[in-house]
């Protein structure tokens, strides 16, 4: 499928003023998406909060079977949350884990994901295991099947890391976890709108995203699939009046749907932008918006090892948007200054984000520049051009 790529930029009128290398971090939102948001805001301002909410009932209810439609779940195994790691948690926290029960990840694992695990095991005396990488950087297969014993209680992994541009099998993860009867968390942050992704096919547990990144959505906005099977297995670590029903002074009762994981208040329009931004999303195509994303990246890289001094970071066999560098003689945060003052945008990873990946790298830190379907290659050429005038 070919993109038109006049009409995605004329779609996202910022890109007449910016080049936005950070759609990794969070992506131009395209018109519709903008307007949906502002358009709520003034009718709840005309009208009130919950009458506006109540007379886009409907449309609010759609969302669910747009984001099912995205990942290839049901409606019902969907919970619309404000962010990724919200999502992740409420998953990751209605697990229960003893002492010896083991949680296997990935050696460039997010830190918020890790700092849970770190939690957790401290007040279960659970272990967390990091997978060992294979040559490529990604998870080690190999090394996960040796180390799938009974112990093992969770397979949590990020399916592209903040840091880098690899993206980790997790398909072949997920046939590992359904045979071993494991439950498989997956972190899709930053896969979630820049690939295809089908719960069934991968076979994961969970999966947890966000809205602002390559979905294009509002910031506040992300989403947690359940799969229906495993929901009466999974209490969430906190409740309301709608996520649970109080059925007398002593009990309550939990929905039976993914929306146990939901709190009652929620930012209505950021849902109704979220729900516009995975309606853009699959009008364009996702296997389209893939090709694109990949090629421009791949063209960035090329340009980039070019350069003198300049090496790129990136790992992985298979890899996605996310290009990452260093230049020698300027660390990260100066090259993100100097870009920015041009109207460049990209952002920063340091260890602070995947300490393991970092230490085992012997890196301080890397620029991520971070490309989206309506960048263009004039925007490389500016881009590298401005990196290389110093």
């Amino acid at each position: 499928m070919t993109m038109d790529i006049a009409a995605l930029r004329r779609d996202t009128p910022a890109c007449a003023d910016v080049v936005h290398f950070n759609n990794a971090g969070a992506a131009l939102p395209p018109t519709v998406v903008v307007d949906t948001v502002v358009d709520h805001l003034r009718r709840e301002a005309a009208i009130g909060g919950y009458e506006a909410e109540a007379e886009a009932g409907a449309r609010l209810e759609a969302v669910y079977g747009s984001v099912a439609r995205l990942i290839g779940a049901g409606p019902d195994e969907i919970a619309l949350v404000e962010s990724a790691t919200r999502a992740w948690d409420m998953a990751f926290y209605a697990l229960r884990f003893g002492p010896g029960d083991r949680i296997l990840t990935a050696r460039a694992e997010y830190a918020s994901n890790y700092i849970a695990f770190l939690q957790v095991a401290q007040r279960t005396g659970a272990e967390i295991v990091p997978i060992p990488s294979d040559e490529s950087g990604a998870v080690s297969l190999s090394e996960l099947d040796r180390l799938l014993d009974e112990r093992v209680k969770l397979i949590a992994i990020t399916h592209i890391p903040t840091s880098g541009g690899l993206i980790n099998p997790a398909e072949a993860i997920g046939r590992r976890a359904r045979s071993a009867g494991v439950p498989f968390l997956l972190d899709a942050c930053q896969s979630v709108g820049q690939l295809p992704i089908d719960v069934e096919e991968i076979g994961c547990d969970m999966l947890s995203a966000t809205g602002r990144k390559y979905l294009r959505g509002p910031r506040g906005t992300g989403f947690l699939y359940v799969r229906r099977g495993l929901l009466d297995r999974l209490e969430p670590p906190f409740l309301d009046l709608h996520a649970a029903r109080w059925t007398a002074p002593d009990r309550y009762e939990l929905r039976p749907d993914a929306r146990r994981f939901e709190g009652w208040e929620s930012h209505v329009a950021g849902r109704l932008g979220l729900g516009a931004a995975v309606d853009y999303a699959l009008r364009l195509g996702v296997p389209a918006i893939r090709d694109r994303v990949c090629a421009l990246a791949e063209r960035l890289r090329a340009r980039l090892a070019e350069l003198p001094g300049v090496a790129v970071r990136d790992l992985g066999e298979q890899r996605c948007g996310i290009v990452t560098f260093t230049r020698a003689g300027e660390d990260a945060a100066a090259v993100k200054a100097r870009l920015g003052a041009q109207a460049i945008h990209v952002s920063v990873s340091t260890a602070a984000g995947t300490l393991l990946d970092f230490q085992a790298r012997g890196i301080p830190d890397l620029v991520r520049a971070s490309v989206h379907c309506y960048n263009d290659e004039s925007e490389i050429d500016r881009f590298v051009a401005a990196l290389a005038a110093a």
